[in-house]
């Protein structure tokens, strides 16, 4: 009785907190309820069981009821590449859900990522130019070059180093900020900005008060080069359109390249080295096999798919979906994580990490339909560079700690390790007796 009377209490403050003339208003909770945390809930590299459960029973799962709000919940390949290429049936804009005025440009949130057509497909045309693979190939010395300086700065810090703080996180924030055209005084303050941006413990107070911080900076970034644009991406897109593309949909472009190209790549580099190091064949493939990184990459991509769930869908009018009644308004969050585990795709091992898959490239990792990220063949690019790099320059890589020893980021849209020790070379008898 005590504990459902407590149970009842806090729903009712959370709400009475969250809610606003006209409905929910996500960023003013303070917390997240329990019920919608099993996608973004791991052991380890895994997402937990219960995921797999509902995907083998109910790929369209109710996951909960809050707030007067259905949240579903998709983890069946198939059905999460129907939800994700819908575009009749669901929209992306979440501002009747943050309190945001949608006629006031200010409040806008930017980017494509919560953004429907037809402004979708205008901004998205503005990127799609800068990331096809021909562009993108001259970048790779640029590439090879921010890598290879890492490595050094980790040889020399060594002979143990982090690969979260010393390499991970390094290699795709100075590759975004030269991509964007981040000037070096403002990135510091830009380096901060990424991890809690997909943080969910501290509820919609944390999640979207640090996305308003991002924008925010970026709109300085912007402001400041309309009056000197620079060489990078936000400079090439004002000197192309001009004012005809205001400071919100521009600093809202260059967040979600930031977004997109930073805290996950990051992630990847971090949580695929793990993976690889559990196996000293996999580092082995990569120094003397040629090619065989993309395969790995691949691999790694599916079984980690770091981002864990995609963008959130809204229901624009009542409908069925795999037989179940989605109404009006309703969120449907597609569990990426979930669908890349797939047994009817990838096969009854389709937990487990082969790197000799040969139906890796059907992940959903990168999403998929009109949403599908754009600087896809970009992180293809760095984590193949960097995992190649890294072989070669440290043959002998070995985690520095037990792996039981280390610690995840819970409740994180894009899931992580907060630190990877490494001992780069082999200890000598000397060291070892030491």
């Amino acid at each position: 009785m005590v504990a459902t009377y407590l149970k009842r209490w806090v729903g009712s403050r959370i709400l009475n907190r969250s809610t606003r003339k006209g409905g929910l208003d996500l960023s003013k909770m303070r917390m997240f309820p329990s019920a919608v945390s099993m996608p973004l809930r791991r052991h380890g590299v895994n997402p937990v069981p219960e995921l797999a459960a509902v995907r083998e029973t109910e790929p369209v799962h109710k996951l909960a009821h809050l707030f007067g709000l259905n949240v579903w919940v998709v983890s069946g390949h198939a059905e999460a590449k129907y939800v994700l290429s819908n575009e009749e049936d669901y929209s992306h804009d979440i501002r009747p859900l943050v309190g945001s005025d949608p006629n006031k440009p200010s409040e806008g949130i930017g980017g494509l990522g919560f953004t429907d057509p037809p402004d979708h497909t205008r901004l998205r045309k503005l990127l799609t130019p800068e990331f096809t693979k021909r562009r993108l190939a001259r970048l790779e010395p640029a590439i090879e070059k921010i890598v290879n300086d890492q490595l050094d700065l980790m040889e020399a810090k060594g002979p143990v180093a982090d690969i979260v703080s010393d390499f991970a996180f390094n290699v795709p924030f100075l590759l975004i900020a030269d991509l964007l055209g981040v000037e070096e005084q403002d990135r510091d303050r830009f380096r901060a900005l990424g991890p809690a941006r997909f943080d969910m413990s501290g509820g919609g107070i944390g999640l979207f008060g640090s996305a308003s911080e991002s924008r925010e900076f970026l709109f300085e970034i912007v402001r400041k080069q309309r009056v000197n644009p620079g060489d990078g991406l936000i400079g090439s897109i004002i000197r192309a359109q001009g004012d005809a593309l205001d400071d919100v949909e521009l600093g809202g472009l260059a967040d979600g390249v930031f977004l997109g190209g930073y805290e996950t790549s990051a992630s990847m580099l971090a949580l695929g080295t793990l993976v690889l190091l559990r196996d000293p064949e996999n580092f082995e493939r990569i120094r003397n096999e040629p090619g065989a990184v993309d395969g790995i990459v691949e691999e790694l991509l599916r079984y980690l798919t770091v981002v864990q769930v995609a963008f959130p869908r809204f229901a624009r009018h009542d409908h069925e979906l795999f037989g179940h009644p989605v109404k009006k308004g309703d969120l449907v969050a597609v569990s990426l994580s979930g669908a890349d585990r797939d047994k009817v795709v990838f096969g009854s091992d389709a937990e487990d990490f082969y790197p000799r898959r040969t139906v890796s490239a059907a992940h959903l990792a990168f999403g998929h339909g009109m949403h599908r990220c754009v600087g896809a063949e970009l992180a293809r690019m760095e984590l193949r560079a960097a995992f190649t790099a890294l072989a070669h320059r440290f043959p002998d890589l070995a985690l520095a700690v037990p792996e039981e020893q280390l610690r995840f980021r819970d409740f994180s849209i894009v899931y992580g390790v907060e630190s990877l020790p490494v001992q780069l070379h082999r200890a000598t008898t000397e060291q070892a007796a030491g």
